[in-house]
């Protein structure tokens, strides 16, 4: 066994396997996977193994469509072919127009991936799946690639090329310890002896926090048991002539797919059961919990209402074993948060129909630092310090029983809430509020009209869209209180602080004391990575001179991460969270000075206090620091106040707003008047797949500056010119927004993606940001969008259709 290398990989099922392949792939031969005992022990070797591409965004299907690549080439491989049941196609049945609705749009999202799903009616669905019966359904989503694989076989094909290519695979190497050096690089240590390498990942399946706690951290996966059954042959499925489709039913909560002459038909029923929350047995090695059928009868109900064959056929053996999930449901593939050189690639709930991808994903993160597409959807720090067992468990409970229901849009399901919250919430919620979810954080998504409003799931526009609109209004005639809670918020300080912030910032950032500034952040590959509020506040009693970052909720753990890689062993700067401690209220409108002034001491005129003026002062008698700046396009401020005096900061905003005209607005709202504004929001229009000048943020850069991260990669992308660029459209639609990931056509060819879409109340248009090919940016161009399977038409507009000279945020 080797003592060094430069990548360890811990365990032995798909996800370390394809890993393994993968950084072989990237040119990474001096690599080891470790597996406590035989590849595939764990979950892969009872997996079910369906190979789909069916994703819920872009970068799911692009994964998943190279799985399927992956897994054709490798069964087609003369030196260690694999069984894989390529294209049997298969069906995703709907009984009401908002799935197929929801159908129609991931065919549009999947085809500007190069993917072509079909939606098809009831009889056809039929047609293709001779045992189903059409009660009760009204159609359903055609995979035409759609089949399933042996999960041994590929494992054993994917470490066969790997030793192929130079890498190592040690079987029965428990792992008993990790060490972590200053120089951050690590001593794995196992029952055979130790490996000192460069890089570690977390592949281990259930087993994810064993490891995860040799590292000092907790990962938020929790198992649930899953079952399966395989029947005796079935006459219908000899005489079709045919393998069958595969199919997955959200009517009744089941699969299917064939297996030889029968059926392989699994469940996920209401009364599910988690699995290891008090610890896994050692000896749980290619091991399966207890049968447990009279648990699923439910589900068989429906299961046999639907294929009425199987209340004829005759069960061969059952399969009961646990299966992995997150708390929304998709995988952990990425840096670990707070841990350098240590990756994972876990909670791979259907890892042989992804695990492929995931690999490929992952090997190109830790090679390369970034990967092909953006994957944000994947990344482990997506969850902060809410994710506990406890939490994870609850979600994966809820997320189990509705597998194959997807979430609509403004869909926000109970399990795990409130997990986040400020002293104002349930004060918001006696005031009518609805909630949103972001990072945790329960965040005001509109005021409801009456306590029994509840809204369709939809995507269309919903019966909020007047409530809104009557915010919006609001705002723009009056003024507006709006709590955001979660807020990034970052305190730097130290002589170096500015000279730090330079390096890392592709544009001029202000180093004026009492100034707020905006820039972005840029990978190694002259990518977007973030977008940061800099605020420079002068020494008080609060504390030194001092930077405070400001940045999206959900990159609280993302931009920690990055800020203290980069800072230099001989740079005197301190960096420390102030997320959890201090709470924004937005003032916004044309009332907004007036409400200010009414309830703080000093001067807030215009030229006392300019827009992107920061300033520490008193609300009423509650410390808050006011900073000039606007997302809504009004004139407006940004109030931090630290937690412990929210509520008496917006006590005070409410009496002095009385004679005002002040009322509360949410985040629809917001959302709706960033998208007139042009701003755009980190993760939605703000992609690593796109870098600066692709993305309209030429004013924000500065290639004159000194070096920056990221500025030569930039240089080189800037001479060959943009492959893509950020427009905003006006869309010819009334009855629904455009949904990210929708895509842009001309004639039969995909010419853009939605990347955000929403009402413009205060314009009166329909608007959205897309990405399309550079020759269709100019105003005025028109093209096609594919809208739930409508094509409509989508016109290019200047940035910024209110207010675009920026007078009113400056008055």
């Amino acid at each position: 066994m080797k003592s060094r290398t430069k990548v360890v990989v811990i365990g032995g099922g798909i996800a370390g396997c394809s890993t393994l392949y993968h950084l072989t792939q990237e040119g990474w031969s001096d690599v080891v996977l470790v597996e406590r005992n035989e590849l595939t022990s764990g979950t892969t070797w009872h997996s079910a193994a369906q190979v789909t591409n069916f994703g819920m965004n872009q970068t799911m299907v692009g994964l998943k469509t190279h799985s399927i690549n992956l897994y054709k080439n490798l069964s087609e491989n003369p030196e260690y072919p694999i069984n894989y049941h390529h294209a049997d196609g298969g069906i995703r049945l709907a009984n009401t127009e908002a799935q197929m609705q929801g159908y129609r749009h991931f065919a549009s999202m999947a085809r500007g991936m190069g993917v072509e799903f079909e939606v098809i009616d009831a009889e056809e669905c039929a047609r293709r799946h001779p045992l189903i019966s059409t009660t009760n359904l009204l159609g359903g989503l055609w995979d035409p690639l759609d089949g399933d694989i042996d999960p041994a076989q590929l494992c054993q094909a994917l470490a066969y090329h790997a030793r192929k290519a130079g890498a190592e695979v040690y079987r029965n190497t428990p792992v008993t310890a990790l060490s972590q050096h200053k120089d951050d690089t690590w001593t794995v240590h196992t029952e055979q002896g130790d490996i000192d390498c460069d890089i570690v990942v977390n592949a281990c399946g259930y087993r994810v926090n064993e490891v995860g706690a040799m590292m000092g951290v907790h990962h938020p996966v929790a198992s649930m048991e899953h079952q399966y059954f395989l029947t005796e042959d079935i006459p219908g499925i000899a005489e079709a002539g045919h393998r069958m489709p595969l199919l997955r039913c959200q009517i009744s909560d089941y699969y299917s797919r064939q297996e030889k002459g029968g059926l392989l038909v699994g469940f996920y029923e209401q009364d599910c059961k988690p699995w290891g929350m008090d610890g896994i047995d050692p000896n749980f090695v290619n091991a399966l919990c207890p049968d447990d059928l009279d648990r699923v009868m439910d589900v068989l109900e429906g299961a046999f209402e639907r294929m009425p064959a199987l209340r004829e056929t005759g069960i061969r053996s059952v399969v009961n074993g646990p299966i992995t999930y997150t708390i929304d449901g998709a995988p952990l593939v990425g840096p670990i948060p707070s841990k350098r050189n240590a990756f994972c690639i876990i909670g791979l709930r259907a890892g042989l129909g992804e695990g492929g991808g995931h690999g490929w994903l992952l090997a190109q993160q830790i090679v390369h630092g970034e990967a092909f597409y953006d994957t944000w959807c994947l990344d482990p720090r997506r969850f902060t310090g809410h994710a506990n067992v406890e939490l994870t468990s609850l979600k994966a409970i809820e997320d189990y029983q509705n597998e194959f229901r997807f979430h609509f849009p403004h869909e926000h399901r109970p399990a795990g809430r409130p997990a986040k919250t400020t002293p104002l919430t349930p004060i918001l919620a006696a005031e009518g509020a609805e909630f949103t979810v972001v990072n945790g954080w329960e965040r005001v998504d509109y005021i409801k009209p009456s306590p029994d409003f509840h809204p369709s799931l939809t995507f269309n526009f919903d019966e909020a869209f007047n409530v809104v609109a009557s915010e919006v209004k609001n705002v723009q005639e009056n003024v507006g209180l709006c709590e955001v809670n979660g807020f990034n918020r970052l305190e730097i300080t130290g002589p170096d602080r500015h000279s730090f912030l330079y390096r890392l910032f592709c544009g001029n950032v202000t180093r004026r004391s009492g100034r707020v500034g905006l820039g972005y952040l840029l990978n190694h590959q002259g990518m977007i990575k973030g977008e940061a509020t800099i605020a420079n506040i002068p020494a008080s009693d609060r504390g030194p001179d001092r930077v405070w970052y400001g940045s999206a909720a959900a990159s609280e753990y993302h931009d920690m991460d990055w800020l203290s890689q980069h800072l230099r062993a001989d740079e005197d700067v301190q960096i420390r969270s102030m997320t959890n401690d201090q709470t924004i209220l937005v003032l916004a409108g044309p009332n907004a000075r007036n409400v200010l002034s009414a309830c703080a001491r000093g001067d807030w005129s215009k030229e006392a206090f300019p827009w992107l003026s920061v300033r520490e002062t008193f609300i009423g008698f509650a410390p808050a620091t006011v900073m000039g700046i606007s997302f809504s396009g009004e004139h407006a401020y940004e109030i931090h106040v630290p937690n412990a005096s929210l509520y008496a900061a917006y006590l005070t905003l409410r009496s002095a707003g009385e004679r005002h005209g002040l009322k509360l607005f949410g985040a629809r709202a917001v959302e709706s008047m960033r998208m007139e504004k042009g701003f755009l929001h980190w993760k939605a229009d703000l992609l690593t797949e796109f870098d600066p000048f692709e993305t309209a943020l030429d004013r924000f850069v500065n290639l004159d500056k000194g070096q920056f991260v990221g500025k030569d990669a930039l240089l080189k992308r800037k001479a060959s010119g943009p492959k893509r660029s950020l427009v905003t459209l006006k869309i010819d639609a009334i009855h629904a927004p455009a949904h990210g990931g929708a895509s842009l056509m001309e004639g039969d060819t995909v010419v853009g993606t939605i990347t955000s879409g929403d009402w413009g109340h205060r314009v009166g248009m329909n608007l959205a940001y897309a990405f399309v090919t550079p020759e269709l940016t100019s105003p005025g161009t028109t093209m096609n969008l594919d809208m739930c399977g409508d094509m409509v038409a989508a016109e290019v507009i200047p940035f910024s259709p209110y207010d675009p000279d920026f007078s009113l945020m400056r008055s």
